[in-house]
């Protein structure tokens, strides 16, 4: 119920056909700017802190721009940045916009290569000068680079490294930074190297300059710098002469999705984006394999490289949950699917009294699981009644008995309820804790008289249960005042028990209910000399190159079941003054990969971590858990 900051959204637009096309065919040459900010809009789950276009200008005339660009910081980023393009482009005449030689010559933002970038900051770095697009500036068309992403790298100091070693000296310790310099130097090198090739053939002055921007390889580029890359990336880039590429990370972490036709090329994070802006049907969208790199030439030549083999596949299954737009076909009937699977634990969890249970959602972004869960609980009523039915036709009654019996049958039904309202936005000039936490506990309204109080049962589904900070300091106490016998928190995810460092705002131990509720029953089972030998192991293993460390952390939880895990949850959530029974449901690992066959990455659920760099900076959080929060807890370090 607390929003998770995760992976960013990316878009590009590149124009197979010259401007004068798009004018004649749709009225307009900004066919192309139009359809980027659809596609941005499409995205703006993906990223609320900050956005930014850029636009390559393949014929812009010596003295003009060749790459412009844009960008924004704050929710209303989007709107932003295409307002200053709007007036960037209104200080023409209209006599010059319509003058398709002024146009493509001339005009800013009237360019054949549109990229867009939706910003979700997982590092707490934020600012102007970390939004995408990041742009590397040559007064040779062929050496302008600009690159955004959807990632995030778990070895950025390696990968830092790594440019350093070979005499650059990077501004920030930031990883698109980072690999910015390390491709714009592959970039400078590989012109160096057409530009011998040219000079060899006896070509001079502009016709080297043309054959480089005819020979320059991008594969090369890509295959040079993406080895050292441990992460989990969408990452897509354009030169100023229009080579353009876009590569998914060998693990295929993160999701990233193109359209072709005659007019375009298109790349988005998700697959409905694509879908309603160009009016198509899932079908018609491919998915870019693990490893796979799509590169275009300045000719719109399409080639399909792979730059580094497939890893064991490992696409984030938290797309699926959470973060990618409920209306993907695929999506929808997973995260049902989700919500169905739950019966059997929510049934346990209100001792079978499902007529005197009430069921909802909180927040919106679980309104597909509780319609899997609701379909469930139907299909499961139905299987009562029918049993019911079946018993009573045995038994013979009289005809008034009989009907009214049956009646009474049919018209059992699940009892489903808008409970919560989100009234009004937290704000952050509350700077006071006790007064933070008392808007809190009015973020959301409640449906009054909802449920017969102290008789009903209260079942409120939600995605994920991260933190429980919202449920502790808002949710409970709001469900509260209906006055339910019992409340049942159900999560569609397992529980979150490990951080992630691939592009999820959760790279903290403490942060996680989960990891908190196992220490607390650690000390209860006078079991806390486990925490201090988890600590000695990873400091171990952090001597080690960090492809030959291994997943320690995950013996916290050895020994404790989820249900345990869950039920000390429920205890440690419990705001002051609310009595009534609370129980914690959550989703299995099983429940989840059958809900969800097409993505396995489960490491912030398993703490199976695909990559070498995963695995060491699980191990780097633990310590530094360890090393902050010792003197917290009486260990026994004898003990292990």
């Amino acid at each position: 119920m607390e929003p998770l900051k995760h992976e960013c959204g990316v878009a590009l637009v590149r124009l197979l056909k010259p401007l004068d096309y798009y004018q004649e065919k749709y009225g307009s040459w900004q066919y192309g700017l139009s359809k980027l900010y659809l596609m941005m809009e499409k995205q703006h789950n993906r990223g609320q802190e900050g956005a930014g276009l850029a636009c390559v200008k393949t014929l812009a005339a010596p003295g003009e721009e060749i790459i412009y660009r844009e960008r924004s910081m704050g929710a209303g980023g989007i709107s932003q940045i295409f307002s200053a393009v709007r007036q960037r482009i209104d200080e023409y005449s209209a006599e010059q916009r319509q003058d398709m030689d002024f146009v493509n010559y001339h005009l800013p933002y009237a360019g054949e290569i549109y990229m867009g970038h939706l910003r979700y900051s997982t590092t707490g770095k934020r600012g102007l000068n970390y939004i995408h697009p990041f742009m590397r500036r040559s007064n040779w068309r062929a050496k302008n680079l600009c690159i955004c992403a959807n990632f995030n790298m778990a070895n950025v100091p390696e990968i830092f490294q790594t440019i350093a070693s070979k005499g650059q000296h990077p501004r920030m310790m930031s990883d698109t930074y980072i690999l910015l310099e390390q491709l714009g130097h592959r970039l400078d090198r590989e012109s160096d190297r057409c530009f011998e090739e040219a000079k060899n053939l006896g070509l001079q002055d502009k016709d080297i300059t043309s054959y480089i921007e005819n020979h320059i390889d991008l594969s090369n580029i890509l295959k040079l710098s993406a080895p050292v890359w441990d992460g989990g990336y969408a990452i897509m880039g354009v030169t100023g002469s229009g080579e353009t590429f876009v590569m998914r990370d060998p693990w295929g972490i993160r999701p990233v999705f193109f359209y072709k036709n005659e007019e375009v090329f298109a790349v988005a994070s998700e697959r409905p984006v694509l879908q309603t802006t160009f009016d198509i049907d899932s079908e018609d969208i491919i998915e870019i394999k693990p490893g796979e790199a799509l590169l275009l030439n300045k000719n719109c030549e399409l080639r399909h490289v792979q730059i580094l083999e497939p890893r064991k596949f490992a696409a984030c299954s938290f797309e699926r949950v959470y973060f990618s737009r409920g209306s993907d076909c695929d999506i929808y009937q997973e995260r049902k699917t989700l919500g169905r699977s739950l019966i059997p634990a929510v049934l346990r969890a209100i001792n079978n009294e499902l007529d005197n249970t009430v069921f909802s959602y909180i927040p919106n972004t679980a309104e597909a699981a509780y319609y899997g869960m609701i379909e469930g609980f139907e299909n499961h009523l139905n299987g009562l009644k029918t049993r019911e039915i079946e018993i009573l036709i045995k038994q013979k009654l009289p005809s008034e008995e009989f009907e009214q019996k049956i009646h009474n049958i049919l018209n059992r039904r699940i009892r489903a309820e808008k409970i919560a309202w989100k009234d009004i936005k937290m704000r952050t000039f509350i700077a006071e804790g006790s007064a933070r936490n008392d808007l809190a506990a009015h973020v959301y309204d409640i449906t009054y008289g909802a449920l017969k109080p102290y008789v009903d049962n209260l079942v409120v589904i939600d995605d994920s249960i991260v933190r429980g900070t919202t449920l502790r300091e808002s949710v409970i106490r709001i469900l509260d005042r209906l006055h339910p016998k019992r409340i049942v928190i159900v999560s569609s995810a397992p529980q979150v028990r490990y951080p992630d460092f691939y592009g999820i705002d959760m790279s903290n131990m403490d942060d996680f209910i989960a990891f908190r509720a196992a220490i607390e029953l650690l000390k209860e089972h006078k079991e806390t000399g486990r925490i201090h030998s988890i600590y000695q192991r990873c400091k171990e293993q952090l001597l080690l190159p960090k492809e030959e460390q291994s997943e320690v952390v995950r013996d916290l939880y050895e020994g404790f079941s989820q249900e345990e895990i869950s039920n000390k949850m429920a205890e440690m959530l419990r705001p002051d003054g609310v009595t009534c029974e609370i129980k914690i449901v959550y989703q299995t690992l099983e429940g989840l990969h059958t809900a969800c066959p097409v993505s396995p990455g489960d490491w912030y659920f398993s703490g199976h971590y695909p990559t070498p760099g995963g695995i060491m900076r699980v191990n780097e959080a633990f310590v530094d858990f360890y090393e902050h929060n010792s003197d917290k807890f009486d260990i026994d370090k004898q003990q292990y």
